[in-house]
C-alpha cells in the first residue's frame, strides 16, 4: 500500500495497560505496556499446547490481576499451524453449476513438475462440493437466479455429511453478489452453527481459483479459529477482564476477536507477522532502515525483509502447495529450521536438520522428556553456547548435557565416523546453511545487495546463530533486540489497527468515469473506517490509503499503483490524468520501460484504513543508567568454536550500559535468549538497549 494520509483524528480508548501475547509451541511470550506511565515488562511462561488458555492466562496472571488490564493483543500460530498440518475442519462447498472442480484445477500447476500423476488434495473433498443452478454473468447481470430451496437442500445434505463448516463460491460473484447473498440466507435457516461464509464478503475479487481458495480455506479455519478464541474468551470472562481482545492480522495490522472469527484466513500469519512489524520499528529506530529479519523458533525459521524501514506486503500467498490465500499478508518465508529439528543421517549417508521437529512435547533430548533423537538445541548445548544449568523460560531447572552428547554420537557421529563434537558442530553449521538459505532467497534473488542489510534475529534462537547470518550472507551486520524472546509479544502492542478491502471494478482508463470511481472509493474507505474506530484501540488518527491493481490492455498479471489522494469533504479528487500519472510511476518501477500508444485498464480497486497506535518510544528498553561492563561481567566457560575450544566471557546482556563494547569470543545471556558472539566478531550497546553485531576490526 501507499504511505497514509491522515483522515482526521480519532478517539480510542483511554490509555491503560495493554499487553502483547506470543503463543508459541514451547513458550508463550508476552509484553506489558503501561500507556499512562510509559512502562514496560515482560514474561515468558511454558505453553500448554493442546489447551493454550493455560498458558495464557498464567502469562497474564504474572503481571497482576488480570481485571485491571485495558486491552490484549494477541499474535497466534492457530491458523498457520492448522493449515500445514492439514487439521482445519470438515467443510462443504455450495458452488456454480459446472464449477466443483476449481480447487483442485488451480492454475494448470502442479506440486510435481515431471510425472502423470500429482497428489494433491483439496481442503475440501469432491464429495463435499456441491453444484447448484445459478448463473451471474462478467458485467454482473443474473442470467439464472438462484432456488432457495435447492440451496437450502444442498445445505441440509452437506450437514447430514459431516460438515462443520459451509462455503458459498459462484461465478462472477464479485461482479454482482446477489445470488451469493440470497444463497447465504437461504443456507443460514437450515445450516446449524455460525459457521458460513460466501466469497463475496471475504474477497469480491476476480479469478475464481484465488477466490474459491481463499473462502475455502476460510470456512476451513473458521471452527478451528473460532473455538481457540472462545476458549481464550471464557478463561478471560472467569478473571473478569472487561477490556478489548484483539488478534493481530497476516497484514501486520489489528483486528477484534469478532473479525477474526469471521474472516480468520486473515490470521494465517498472525504470529510471525508481529514479529515483524517490531523488528521494523526497532531497526529504523536504530539507524538500520534495510534488515532481513529471522525469528528462530522452536519448528521453523520466519524470514521477511525490511526496504527503508517498510514491511512488504503481498496480495496472495501459498501457504502450502495448492493453499493460496489472497489477503494482504507480510511477505514471509518460512522454512524447517528450529531449536526442535531433528538432526540424523539419511539412507545416502548425508546429514539432514530438520524439517521434522521434536516440537515442545517431548521437545530436545536435554529437555528429559521422553526424546532419543537430538535436535538443534541438543548441539548448541553440547558445544557450551546454550547455559544447561539456566535454561531459557523457567520451564526446566536444567538441561541435560550427557543425554544431548549420546543422542548425538548414535545418530550423527557414529553413522558420519565424526568425533561427538564435530558432529554437533555440524549440526549447527547445516542448520545455519539452511537458515542462509532463506536470507538469500528473500533478498539476492529478490535483486537485493545483502552488503546492504542488517540480520535482526530473534525468537528463542535467532541471536546464537547471528555470527552465521553475518558471515554466510555478506550482511553488513547484525541487530539483536534488548528482548529478543518476546520480539513477537512487543510487535502486538506496537501494531496498528488495520482493514483492508478489495473490490473489483474492470473498468477502462481512457474515457473512465472519474465521479463514479470517487463514489465508490469514498464509500470503500467510509467502510473499511468504520471497522477501525469499532476495534476500541486508542489511535492517533487513522489515515486511508487507496491502490489500484492495473495492467496494460491485453495483459494479465497486474502491478499495483498508490494513489496519492486523501479523503476531503466526501470527496478524493481522483481523475484520470492523476491515475494514469500513477500508473506509469508504478509499471516504470517494476518494468523499466512503458508501453506507448497501449491504452491500461484498471482491474482491483484496495482501500486500507490504518489506526496510527501512539507512539511507543523504543529508549524506554534501554539499560538503566548507572550498569557496567564490569557488573555485566558473569565468568567465563568453554565454548565450542571452528573445530576447537575457545574460553569465552559470559555476560547479564540486560546489564550491559549503552555503548559497551565485547570483543567476541562472548556469550551474552537473558531470561528469554541468548546471543553469541563468535571469536571474530564483535559487540556493542546501542541507545536502544540492542546488541550490534559486526566483523571485528582487528
Amino acid at each position: 500500500m501507499s504511505n497514509g494520509i491522515s483522515m482526521g483524528a480519532a478517539k480510542g480508548a483511554p490509555k491503560g495497560a495493554i499487553v502483547g501475547v506470543d503463543v508459541g509451541g514451547t513458550f508463550t511470550d508476552l509484553f506489558h505496556y503501561d500507556e499512562a506511565r510509559g512502562s514496560f515488562r515482560t514474561a515468558k511462561v511454558p505453553s500448554n499446547r493442546g489447551d493454550e488458555a493455560v498458558g495464557f492466562l498464567a502469562g497474564l496472571q504474572s503481571f497482576g490481576p488480570v481485571a485491571e488490564l485495558g486491552s490484549i493483543v494477541h499474535g497466534t500460530t492457530v491458523g498457520t499451524n492448522a493449515l500445514l498440518e492439514r487439521k482445519g475442519a470438515k467443510v462443504g462447498l455450495i458452488t456454480t453449476a459446472g464449477f466443483r472442480d476449481v480447487l483442485e484445477m488451480r492454475r494448470r500447476d502442479r506440486r510435481h513438475t515431471w510425472g502423470l500423476w500429482g497428489d494433491f488434495v483439496p481442503v475440501v473433498d469432491r464429495d463435499m462440493r456441491l453444484e447448484v443452478a445459478e448463473r451471474t454473468l462478467a458485467d454482473g447481470t443474473i442470467r439464472t437466479g438462484i432456488d432457495p430451496e435447492e440451496v437450502r437442500a444442498c445445505a441440509r445434505r452437506l450437514a447430514e455429511q459431516g460438515a462443520e463448516a459451509l462455503a458459498i463460491v459462484f461465478i462472477n460473484a464479485y461482479a454482482n453478489p446477489a445470488n451469493e447473498l440470497a444463497a447465504l440466507e437461504a443456507a443460514r435457516e437450515v445450516w446449524p452453527n455460525a459457521n458460513l461464509e460466501c466469497s463475496s464478503r471475504i474477497l469480491p475479487e476476480i479469478r475464481e481459483f484465488e477466490r474459491t481458495s481463499t473462502t475455502a480455506l476460510n470456512a476451513y479455519l473458521q471452527p478451528v479459529v473460532g473455538s481457540y478464541l472462545a476458549k481464550l474468551d471464557n478463561a478471560l470472562a472467569g478473571e473478569g477482564f472487561g477490556g478489548r481482545f484483539h488478534i493481530v492480522q497476516s497484514n501486520g495490522g489489528v483486528m477484534s476477536t469478532d473479525t477474526a472469527r469471521r474472516l480468520p484466513v486473515r490470521t494465517a500469519l498472525s504470529g510471525p507477522a508481529a514479529g515483524v512489524i517490531a523488528a521494523a520499528a526497532i531497526s529504523k529506530a536504530a539507524g538500520f532502515p534495510n534488515v532481513i529479519t529471522g525469528d528462530l523458533g522452536g519448528t521453523s525459521f520466519d524470514v521477511s525483509l525490511v526496504v527503508e524501514g517498510q514491511t512488504m506486503l503481498a496480495a496472495q500467498t501459498t501457504i502450502d502447495f495448492g493453499l493460496v490465500v489472497r489477503t494482504p499478508m507480510i511477505e514471509i518465508t518460512t522454512i524447517g529450521a528450529g531449536g526442535g529439528s531433528i538432526a540424523g543421517v539419511d539412507p545416502g549417508g548425508m546429514l539432514q536438520v530438520g524439517p521434522e521437529s521434536a516440537g515442545s512435547r517431548p521437545g530436545p533430548v536435554c529437555y528429559g522428556q521422553g526424546n532419543t533423537r537430538p535436535t538443534l538445541t541438543d548441539a548448541n548445548v553440547l558445544l557450551g553456547r546454550i547455559n544447561a544449568e539456566r535454561p531459557i523460560g523457567g520451564k526446566l531447572a536444567r538441561l541435560d548435557v550427557d543425554a544431548a552428547r549420546t543422542a548425538i554420537a548414535t545418530h550423527v557421529a557414529e553413522p558420519l565416523g565424526l568425533d561427538v563434537m564435530a558432529a554437533a558442530e555440524a549440526v549447527v553449521r547445516i542448520a545455519n546453511s539452511k537458515m542462509a538459505g532463506a536470507i538469500r532467497l528473500v533478498s539476492i534473488e529478490r535483486g537485493h545487495d545483502p552488503a546492504k542489510f542488517a540480520a535482526v534475529p530473534f525468537g528463542g534462537g535467532g541471536a546464537l546463530h547471528v555470527g552465521a547470518l553475518i558471515k554466510e550472507v555478506g550482511l553488513k551486520a547484525a541487530l539483536v533486540p534488548r528482548f529478543p524472546g518476546v520480539t513477537s509479544a512487543l510487535g502486538c502492542v506496537i501494531a496498528d489497527i488495520r482493514h483492508d478491502q478489495v473490490q473489483t471494478v474492470n473498468l477502462p482508463l481512457a474515457g473512465i468515469d472519474a465521479r463514479s470511481l470517487d463514489r465508490r472509493m469514498v464509500e470503500e474507505a467510509t467502510a473499511a473506517r468504520a471497522v477501525v474506530e469499532s476495534a476500541g484501540l486508542s489511535v492517533e488518527r487513522i489515515d486511508l490509503v487507496f491502490e489500484l491493481d492495473m495492467h496494460y490492455i491485453g495483459q494479465t498479471h497486474t502491478v499495483a499503483v498508490p494513489l496519492p489522494v486523501s479523503v476531503e469533504n466526501d470527496s478524493t479528487g481522483i481523475d484520470e490524468a492523476t491515475i494514469h500519472a500513477a500508473f506509469e510511476r508504478a509499471y516504470q518501477a517494476s518494468f523499466s520501460r512503458l508501453l506507448p500508444g497501449v491504452g491500461a485498464k484498471i482491474v482491483n480497486l484496495r482501500t486500507a484504513a490504518i489506526g496510527r497506535r501512539p507512539h511507543f518510544d523504543l529508549s524506554a528498553l534501554a539499560p538503566a543508567a548507572g550498569t557496567t561492563v564490569e557488573g555485566a561481567y558473569a565468568g567465563s566457560r568453554p565454548v565450542w568454536f571452528d573445530g576447537a575450544w575457545h574460553e569465552t566471557a559470559v555476560y547479564n546482556r540486560l546489564d550491559l550500559p549503552v555503548g559497551a563494547l565485547i570483543q567476541g569470543p562472548a556469550i551474552l545471556e537473558q531470561p528469554d535468549a541468548t546471543t553469541v558472539i563468535d571469536p571474530d566478531l564483535s559487540a556493542r550497546v546501542d541507545g536502544f538497549g540492542n546488541i550490534i553485531v559486526e566483523r571485528s576490526a582487528r
